[in-house]
């Protein structure tokens, strides 16, 4: 552009005086032009003193060359005012601009009357102007940029955040799974275990007695052996892809036969059981089995040889209630088990929104109640919404 001047003030004489090339003016010309252009390059990283500073450089013009050879430097300021802003800095950037303004409106009016401009007033105007457009123009547009930029910023770390929440809560959904899953296996190996501990509590004494029946003995414990692999590998078989076959669920029905596994075992159990009833949905009557189940297992274990009762009463009030109590222990309670037993009633309960209640009865036994809806109700927690992609 500097080599183009020449030509563009013999077509157009309003320019004002342009140095020829070769000269010294051109030559400071040239030198100021570099300068500014190496400020440039800072403006992102120091705004506060190149914005003031490539205005400032510019003025050494206004005596050489005060025509549009200075106004060329005005282009350096342009850039200089639109890389700052876009630039994001850390301090605001309103005393910088101002003063390049200043300057840059000291310059402009100089030259405007070196050039022989009609008035001080239209000087002023013109000079005025031209700090506006200068300034105002790349302070807008940088301005647009830049929030369109912070804008797609702060988007993009919110759907990282997002991201980051549903990781959190598909691993909270896994660790109750796992949870739980330890629980059912608890329940398995408690209820099985129990009994064939009393069997073989059964059999030591059996042996020189009654052989006979010390055998019928050895067979129940490997039916119960039987039993609880065959449980633990249907658990176990859930975890997998692909399952030849899986064994129904547990309901209501099924606890006659539970009962009935018991009472072979050499547990007292009556089991009492409306003709008909209403039944509730497939998880309550699975969380019923399950806390009858466990019920039993620890009187076994901590109310050995007590007579147990098992009663499924009428339904009423919209609800069907469970009980399993036992009787005064003939022997000594072994100790504190696990402490999970009744915690994992408990949950199982929450799920299907029924109410479990525990506690010494008068007789000086155990009971555990449990009042299940007969309308199937499960609280879940869904899964979160996919996100769209992070952009890049």
């Amino acid at each position: 552009m500097l080599l183009f001047l020449p030509s563009a003030a013999e077509a157009d004489p309003d320019l004002g005086p342009v140095p020829g090339p070769g000269g010294a003016a051109w030559w400071m010309v040239m030198a100021v032009l570099l300068v500014q252009a190496v400020m440039v390059a800072w403006a992102g990283r120091a705004p506060a003193v190149v914005l003031p500073g490539v205005t400032a450089v510019a003025l050494v013009l206004v005596p050489v060359a005060p025509g549009s050879a200075f106004t060329l430097t005005a282009i350096a300021v342009l850039v200089s005012v639109f890389v700052a802003v876009t630039a994001r800095p850390a301090r605001p950037l309103w005393a910088p601009l101002l003063a390049a303004a200043g300057l840059l409106l000291t310059g402009q009016f100089v030259t405007a009357g070196a050039r022989g401009a009609s008035g001080v007033g239209a000087a002023g105007m013109s000079a005025a102007l031209q700090a506006l457009l200068v300034i105002g123009l790349p302070l807008l547009v940088g301005s647009v940029l830049a929030a369109r930029r912070d804008a797609h910023e702060a988007r993009r770390l919110e759907l990282a955040a997002l991201r980051r929440e549903q990781d959190a809560l598909l691993q909270a959904a896994i660790s109750r799974q796992r949870t739980a899953l330890s629980r059912e296996l608890h329940d398995i190996a408690a209820h099985h275990l129990s009994g064939i501990a009393m069997l073989a509590a059964v059999v030591a004494r059996q042996i020189d007695t009654s052989p006979a029946t010390a055998r019928h003995s050895v067979a129940q414990i490997r039916e119960q052996s039987r039993a609880v692999l065959a449980d633990l590998r249907r658990l176990v078989g859930l975890l997998r892809e692909e399952t030849d076959g899986v064994r129904p669920v547990e309901t209501l029905d099924a606890l006659a036969g539970l009962v009935e596994a018991r009472r072979a075992a050499g547990a007292e159990i009556e089991l009492c059981m409306p003709p008909c009833w209403e039944e509730p949905g497939p998880l309550a009557q699975l969380v019923a089995y399950r806390m009858v189940q466990e019920s039993l297992a620890n009187a076994a274990a901590h109310a050995p040889g007590a007579p147990c009762t098992v009663e499924v009463g009428a339904p009423r009030e919209g609800r069907l209630t469970i009980s399993v109590r036992n009787g005064v222990p003939t022997s000594p309670d072994p100790g504190p088990g696990g402490g999970f037993g009744l915690v994992g009633m408990a949950e199982r309960a929450q799920l299907v929104g029924a109410d479990l209640d525990h506690g010494p009865t008068p007789e000086g036994g155990w009971e555990v109640r449990l009042r299940l809806p007969l309308g199937e109700t499960v609280s879940t927690m869904c899964a979160p919404a996919s996100l769209p992609e992070v952009p890049p």
